[in-house]
């Protein structure tokens, strides 16, 4: 008899180690959605936070066309409309250089297919919107400042130094610049920068 009892509370001992109580079970599912919540909530908030990889995406291929753009302008000693300006040998009015117009820093405006033909012409442009430089397409929600500016390159020894135009008609120290585009849009701005060397000082557009 006390065999047949014990065989029978052991079987219930089994049958109560094989699986969960239904109040286990409740308590289980309960504290797993509070995890799963807790962990949703929390991609979500960064996914609200992160950048948008496509307007980043946009917003850097703008920076990179526009950088192009200034550094394949040509950086002469006159204007391109100077009359010396293919045979000019140095930045200055005057003999061997130029006839009236010496090419020195500044704004060009947002009209860039007519108005900037030299990169010098493109410091202190805005453009709001982003447009191509023919000015037939465009980015209503992006904008870029452009800011070229005299920088000495190279090491001491060898460097290509580079100051600020001494007057209208005296920019002989004006060998280097230093291009910084800045385009912003849809909660997001790049800045590039390159730079670029007066190396062919008659080569007009």
């Amino acid at each position: 008899m006390c065999t047949r009892q014990a065989q029978i509370s052991a079987g219930r001992r089994a049958r109560r180690g094989s699986g969960f109580t239904l109040i286990e079970l409740i308590v289980f599912i309960v504290v797993v959605s509070i995890a799963l919540v807790g962990v949703l909530t929390i991609l979500n908030a960064t996914s609200r936070s992160s950048a948008d990889p496509m307007v980043r995406k946009q917003v850097l291929a703008a920076a990179e066309a526009l950088l192009e753009e200034v550094q394949l302008q040509p950086f002469t000693f006159c204007s391109p409309d100077d009359s010396n300006a293919a045979t000019a040998i140095n930045a200055t009015t005057g003999a061997g250089g130029c006839a009236t117009t010496v090419q020195g820093l500044g704004a060009g405006g947002a009209a860039r297919i007519a108005d900037t033909d030299n990169v010098g012409d493109y410091a202190g442009v805005t453009l709001n919107p982003v447009s191509s430089i023919d000015g037939t397409h465009s980015l209503p929600s992006y904008s870029a400042s452009i800011v070229v500016a005299p920088e000495s390159l190279g090491p001491v020894a060898a460097q290509i130094a580079s100051a600020a135009c001494a007057s209208a008609t005296d920019c002989s120290a004006l060998n280097a610049l230093r291009v910084s585009i800045t385009v912003t849009g849809g909660g997001e701005s790049v800045t590039l920068e390159g730079y670029r060397a007066r190396h062919s000082p008659n080569m007009l557009p």
